[in-house]
């Protein structure tokens, strides 16, 4: 039977939340429900099993599944990266460097370091958190999560023998941090909330030392090397204040000094390199500036200003080499590099293409003369860029591979502008064949949060769908900072409503252009993504033919006002604190979970991860269940919790590939009826393969870290 007719039962708790029951995790009743969620969900699915394999195949065959990662100089060594053909995931390699320096592998130097598909034998679930050669490379540490709750194990293994030991840290969060003695490493544990907040000293030899407590719980904690391996720097951020610490890389036992004490709203973060210390702030302006700091002068009074804040411009991240800084700006939707070359004029990288996206890539040592760039647009695979700092000369070391017949040509990349309601210009990325016809089906995505800019990407998977007539597009909403730091601003706190509004305004201009129609738009989003999903399904259900929602943040009133839960109070300063009475209306009239409505409802396909610390695998539950219960319509609805993973789902590359054929599955099955829209909840619907869901007894009726943007489509 439908889980339409067997729902599980709701009754009124305090706070008027009748599926709290659900958030029993480990519950034998909440345990059954989930699975029988999941089984109806491959009953569904049951009808479609070729085509679902028949996507799997496709994407897999796009793949190169035996292929060489480019290998990274350290060193008389390279450092590389295999797969092969059957295997989920990676293994870890370094060979001998050649005498002419070039990048070409010398098998009969090469030394297997970690093989992550024989860790992963006995597990379901395996994730590589960190991965941390020693200054004299004769140590390997790394961390590992076999659930996906984001708690690793810290792992020292010899590269010069077979010796191996595990650091014992508990409640680590994965951060492994070398000090230049070869024998002391810095990490970081969390605390009941699941906040990175403890920095440790480790040593074999000895207890662990704690360095550094984090005790404000609005922020979090992170520890690198600097880029000079000079320093060991160690940073406390909340949403909008910083805060950074430092000591000598080769005296790890002195005490930590401050680079300048946090104030509230000021953001800053730092870098070593030959100038000192260098430090992007936004004292002077939201769009940060860049200043310089002597080590042996801490403090504010003693910054240098190297470049003022743009008014046209975020400056988002600096990197540092030994001859020159990379100044990475946002301007216009797109991201910008300006190298500042050691004694010469500093100049913009050009690009080749009008949509795209831009970032340097570690790779390449602190004293190299060029950097790595890591280049994509939605029809270009991913393409690593050697870029010559001193004159701007770029060489493709090397590109993602695409098997099988694919010609960039054959695409279309365009990049288009809503209007908001306030006359915001709201930035899309499309992509189509170019023989796309009108009114087409259209998977549009959306994330808005956090600051993160959802730069266009390219994905393999994706073109099965462009294959079959489909166009994709990225609505770049507030809430995000492709525009800047303002476009973030604006789509946080009292104006987290422009993210939902923005959402919409792109999909009616994407129908006004004839790229689709109601009757052919899917909507897809993850994270604090799948909240907006839940939103504008609630506001405009006629809009939107199919949805996604991948671990959806869609019970936000609720989670807001359990400060118990994983990273609850760090979060107040993105959506606000509840217990102020403006917030909580605020918070309570988009909430999606509080705000399901008697109305039919598009096709729905959702996801959790049972051992999600960042989102909890009950807020699509309850979610699930409230819909079930409220609209006014049999469109499939359907519920899969991977109850062997956490926020980004499977960790295997095959696993991967399944869950988005799933998805796509999904869509196009549902894109191929139309009828759907029109029915009215007073039939049963079809049973699926013979199911019958149980009947569930009621007990009672998720660098900062953040509700992640969930990307579909590997590659």
């Amino acid at each position: 039977m439908s889980p339409e007719h067997n729902q599980p039962h709701a009754h009124q708790e305090p706070g008027n939340d009748p599926y709290r029951w659900l958030e029993q995790r480990d519950a034998p009743d909440v345990i059954d429900y989930l699975q029988a969620e999941n089984a109806y969900t491959e009953a569904w699915m049951e009808p479609h099993a070729d085509l679902r394999e028949q996507l799997f195949q496709e994407i897999r065959g796009r793949i190169r599944e035996t292929d060489l990662g480019l290998p990274s100089p350290k060193g008389a060594w390279l450092y590389y990266q295999r797969t092969e053909a059957g295997a989920e995931y990676p293994r870890y390699y370094r060979c001998r460097r050649p005498a002419n320096e070039s990048l070409n592998i010398n098998t009969g130097t090469e030394q297997l370091l970690l093989d992550l598909n024989q860790l992963a034998e006995n597990e379901d679930f395996l994730d590589l958190g960190d991965f941390s050669v020693s200054p004299d490379q004769n140590w390997l540490a790394y961390s590992l999560d076999t659930q996906g709750n984001e708690v690793y194990q810290l792992f020292v293994r010899s590269l010069v023998s077979d010796e191996q030991y595990e650091l014992p840290l508990a409640q680590a969060s994965g951060s492994l941090c070398w000090a230049n003695d070869n024998q002391t490493l810095f990490a970081i544990s969390l605390d009941d909330s699941s906040r990175p907040a403890h920095l440790w000293r480790l040593r074999r030899d000895q207890d662990p030392v704690k360095v550094f407590d984090e005790q404000d719980a609005l922020f979090y904690l992170s520890v690198y090397r600097s880029s000079s391996d000079r320093y060991i720097c160690v940073s406390s951020n909340s949403k909008n204040t910083s805060e950074c610490h430092f000591l000598p890389a080769g005296e790890p036992t002195t005490v930590l000094r401050c680079l300048a004490p946090r104030r509230s709203g000021h953001e800053y973060d730092a870098d070593h390199g030959e100038q000192g210390f260098v430090v992007r702030s936004n004292r002077a302006g939201e769009n940060f500036g860049l200043y310089l700091c002597d080590p042996a002068t801490p403090g504010e009074q003693y910054w240098q200003p190297l470049r003022a804040a743009d008014p046209e411009r975020t400056l988002e991240d600096v990197d540092v080499q030994r001859n020159a800084l990379i100044l990475q700006y946002r301007c216009a939707g797109l991201t910008q590099l300006e190298v500042l070359p050691e004694g010469a004029e500093s100049y913009q990288v050009q690009m080749p293409d009008a949509v795209y996206s831009l970032h340097v890539q570690s790779g390449e040592e602190y004293h190299s003369p060029q950097v790595r760039l890591r280049y994509e647009s939605l029809n270009r695979p991913a393409e690593v860029r050697a870029l010559v700092l001193a004159t701007g000369e770029q060489r493709v070391l090397k590109q993602t591979p695409v098997e099988g017949p694919f010609n960039p040509e054959d695409y279309r990349v365009e990049r288009l502008w809503a209007i908001a309601d306030d006359g915001a210009r709201i930035p899309i990325s499309l992509i189509e064949r170019q023989d796309a016809g009108d009114s087409s089906p259209l998977y549009l995505y959306g994330y808005g949060a956090y600051g993160a800019s959802m730069d266009p990407w390219f994905s393999h998977a994706r073109l099965s769908l462009l294959e079959r007539g489909w166009r994709f597009a990225i609505a770049h909403v507030r809430g995000g900072a492709e525009m800047g730091e303002h476009w973030y601003q604006q789509g946080k706190l009292e104006h987290k409503t422009n993210t939902f509004s923005d959402f919409i305004q792109c999909a009616e201009h994407l129908i006004e252009l004839g790229k689709t129609s109601p009757d052919h738009l899917v909507i897809t989003g993850g994270s604090a993504g799948g909240l907006l999903i839940g939103n504008v399904i609630n506001q405009r259900p006629d809009l939107f033919h199919a949805a996604v929602a991948d671990v959806p943040f869609v019970d936000v009133w609720n989670t807001m006002n359990n400060p118990d839960l994983p990273l609850t109070i760090g979060e107040y300063e993105e959506w606000g604190d509840p217990n102020e009475p403006e917030v909580a209306q605020r918070i309570k009239g988009y909430a999606p979970y509080e705000n399901v409505r008697e109305q039919p409802y598009p096709a729905l396909f959702v996801t959790a991860g049972y051992h999600d610390v960042r989102v909890q695998y009950w807020e699509a539950a309850k979610w699930v269940a409230r819909l079930r219960a409220t609209r006014k319509n049999l469109a499939p609805l359907l519920l899969r919790t991977q109850m062997s993973a956490g926020h980004g789902g499977a960790s295997g590359r095959y696993q991967a590939m399944r869950e988005i054929a799933e998805e796509f599955t999904f869509l196009l099955s549902v894109c191929d009826s139309l009828a759907f829209r029109r029915h009215k909840k007073t039939a049963e619907p079809a049973r699926a393969g013979g199911f019958f869901v149980q009947t569930i007894r009621s007990a009672r009726p998720c660098r900062r870290t953040v509700r992640l943007p969930y990307l579909p489509g590997p590659g």
